[in-house]
Formats: C-alpha cells, structure tokens, sequence
C-alpha cells in the first residue's frame, strides 16, 4: 500500500565558517518551487510494510453521510443463534406431533374394557360410557369417565388407561355393601354411608346382617355408626352376623347367626376392635361354658360371659 509520508529532506552538516567546504555560499539558493537538492544533499523516504499475518482492516461502509466500519459477528454470538434456532426447530416439530395425536382420527376410542365390577355389569358401564365413542384417546380424562358414571351410584371411584390405538381400559372401585335395610318385602343394600346399592328379595343370599329400622328408624346419627361399625369388620366376621342395632352412638350391639351378642360401644378404635373380635371367635369353644356374650368396648381388655 502506497506510503502516506512525504519524502523528507535532510541537508549536511556545515562548519561554522562561511564558505567552508565544497566554496558554495551558506544560503542555499533560493527559487521558484521547491529548491532541488544538490550533490551533497541526502533525501530520506520511508513506507510502513503490511505485515501479511496481522488481520486486514474492515472496510469502511458509508451510512447516510456517516462512515460505518462492519466488524465480523463474534463466533460466540454466531453460536448461540444457531442454537436457538436449532432449539426452535424441535420445539415446532414437537407441538406439531402433539396437535396431530390430540386431533388424530387413528387414536380415535373403539374399544371400551371394564374391570372391577360385581354389584353392577361391565354392560352397564360401557353403556354409560358410550358418548366417549369415537373421541381421540388423548382428549378423554379420568373427570369425563367419573362424570359419566356418576349416575351409577354403585361406582365409588374409578381408574382409566388408554391404551393405543383405540382401547380405553377402565377399573371400577365399586362402593362395597356392608349391611340390609328392610323396606317392605325388600332388602336394600348399603355401604357405610348408607348408600342403596342394590336390592334383594332373599336376604340370605346377600351374607349381610340387617339393620333394624334403617335410616328411616333408627335416625341418620345412629344408622352412621351402626354402618361404620359393619364397614370395619373383615368379610368373614361379616357373614357370619345376623343384625345390628344401636341404643345410641356409644351403645351399637351386633348379633350373630348362632345367637351370640356382640357388645360394640362406640366408633371408636374400630380396627382395633375388629382384630380383637375376630381373634375371640376363632378360640375354640367350651361345650359346658358356651359364650353368649362377646364384649369388644374396651379392646384392649375384652370380656365373654
């Protein structure tokens, strides 16, 4: 690149003596321009060399009257957009799949399984379940299969599985019948909170003690704690009771097929006083001290007489 420094003139040292030397006067002859250089005048002139290795300058670029140097991106800076977009692209891509299994017809629901089920049928629940038909699995929650069921007061809770490409598998909890109620010539069955579940004309084929009066009878306060009671003890301790009945919430009284009484008491420590009773009434019995009595109110120190 063509040097910006002008070549300099250096003159020769002089003695101090005029006309020493080469005889010229001390005055250097003056003209028009520039006065050209003599024998024994030394001109000097100097360029600045590009180092190949060094960078090359940006060029300049002209905005509006004003001049713009365009430096190059910063790798960094370069990197990070590049991951941004890449990042982008796969965030796109990913809604784009969920939209299109939400929205899908080939996830479509055909296929309705139930499990679970013993006091209703699985015909009953697939029936209720109907209006799901033909919805893409992803949209269908376990709120619109309880909502659904909700007219079938036997069904506590429930638990649903997709299972692609069109199969909904749907476990049923169903409410679990603890005791009769006598209405008419009819047996109602009842969870512990005193739910109907079903109906029966046999009352031995239910396996469940009846309780007296029911509801209607005896009062909501003395029918929850009989069924509470009823819902405490194990299946087999269940069967084999007769009724059961309460003076008051402290004072509830079972009775069992062969005759004997059950003293109870209260709601209170019920697990506790199932275990004690069930363990009473497997001790092998005494033919000449028969037990009539089984007092479980106090578990932790029971009584037979």
């Amino acid at each position: 690149m063509p040097s910006s420094r002008r070549p300099t003139y250096a003159p020769p040292k002089r003695s101090g003596r005029p006309g020493a030397g080469n005889g010229s006067s001390a005055e250097p002859r003056k003209g028009a321009g520039n006065p050209a250089p003599s024998d024994g005048d030394v001109i000097t002139a100097s360029r600045s060399m590009t180092d190949p290795s060094e960078p090359k300058p940006a060029k300049p670029r002209e905005t509006s009257g004003a001049t713009v140097l365009a430096f190059p991106e910063p790798r960094g800076r370069r990197r990070r957009k590049q991951v941004l977009l890449a990042l982008g692209a796969v965030i796109a891509l990913v809604a784009g799949l969920l939209v299109a299994a939400v929205y899908s017809p080939v996830l479509a629901l055909q296929t309705i399984t139930v499990t679970g089920t013993r006091i209703i049928t699985p015909a009953q629940v697939q029936a209720a379940l109907e209006p799901l038909r033909g919805r893409p699995l992803p949209q269908i929650s376990d709120a619109d299969v309880s909502a659904l069921l909700g007219s079938l007061v036997q069904v506590k809770s429930v638990s649903v599985e997709a299972r692609p490409p069109s199969t909904l598998a749907v476990a049923v909890h169903e409410r679990v019948p603890v005791a009769l109620v006598k209405q008419g010539e009819q047996y109602q069955l009842v969870d512990v909170d005193g739910v109907q579940l079903a109906t029966t004309d046999d009352p031995a084929s239910a396996a469940l003690p009846v309780i007296d009066g029911g509801a209607g009878a005896i009062g909501q306060d003395l029918f929850r704690a009989t069924a509470a009671v009823l819902g405490a003890l194990p299946a087999d301790v269940l069967a084999k009771l007769s009724n059961a009945s309460a003076q008051s919430v402290d004072a509830v009284e079972l009775k069992l097929v062969d005759g004997q009484t059950i003293v109870w008491g209260n709601a209170s420590e019920k697990e506790l006083k199932a275990k004690v009773l069930a363990a009473l009434l497997k001790a092998p019995a005494d033919p000449k001290n028969p037990v009539r009595v089984y007092d479980v109110s106090v578990p932790r120190h029971p009584v037979t007489r």
